[in-house]
């Protein structure tokens, strides 16, 4: 299956149960346009965790703006209130733990309602997803984990992006391939993992959102 005929089969499944997850990077972009285009009417989880860069907010601006998107954005503590729980720059001592809260937990309680998510993760990011299932059951979060740009490479994405003119993060022109917050991404040279940027100079590689989620049963699509 494509990426547009797995979006319109998964959305014939689940209608109102289907939300679709951004994070405001490339692949975001690409979704939220190719949703449109198919003419889904789809919640939109914003993946905040209050620790974004400036131009990452802009980028959710212009894409709300352009396609009229349904943004959720769920309750998370505020940076002032983890410092007071678990003490100052969490990121920085156990960055797990600063995943844990800001991303994990509110993903949880954000998927409730749902029986099916659309994630843009992709198999040639990281070693840690190169097998990424187009379709996959997580048991974590209890839905269908849909994955239609798996089989993409970067190339395409950026190809699509351009032959669509799709509003985009502009970090990823000042070499910052994949972006999450500020305190854990840096830029990276064109020879590294996509990824790399993330979590430097540590061993972590994902931020939670997609480990441990066991595959109890998968479509091939």
């Amino acid at each position: 299956m494509s990426a547009e005929d797995l979006l319109t089969w998964v959305y014939g499944e689940y209608g109102h149960r289907l939300c679709l997850t951004c994070s405001w990077q490339k692949q975001s972009s690409v979704l939220v346009h190719m949703v449109s285009e198919l003419g889904l009417d789809l919640p939109v989880i914003e993946l905040d965790t209050q620790l974004f860069f400036r131009e990452t907010y802009e980028t959710r601006d212009r894409l709300v703006k352009r396609y009229g998107l349904n943004l959720i954005s769920n309750p998370i503590i505020t940076v002032a209130e983890q410092h007071r729980q678990e003490g100052p720059n969490l990121w920085e001592r156990d960055p797990d733990r600063c995943c844990e809260i800001r991303k994990v937990q509110p993903l949880l309680a954000a998927l409730d309602p749902y029986d099916a998510w659309i994630s843009g993760i992709r198999r040639d990011q990281s070693p840690s997803r190169a097998d990424t299932p187009k379709l996959q059951w997580s048991e974590r979060y209890d839905v269908w984990k849909v994955h239609p740009l798996a089989d993409w490479d970067e190339k395409r994405v950026w190809a699509y992006i351009k032959v669509n003119e799709i509003p985009y993060n502009p970090l990823h022109e000042a070499g910052y391939r994949s972006i999450g917050c500020i305190p854990c991404t840096r830029p990276i040279s064109e020879d590294e993992e996509e990824r790399a940027g993330r979590w430097a100079g540590s061993d972590k590689l994902e931020c939670g959102i997609h480990e441990e989620t066991p595959l109890i049963k998968e479509a091939h699509a």
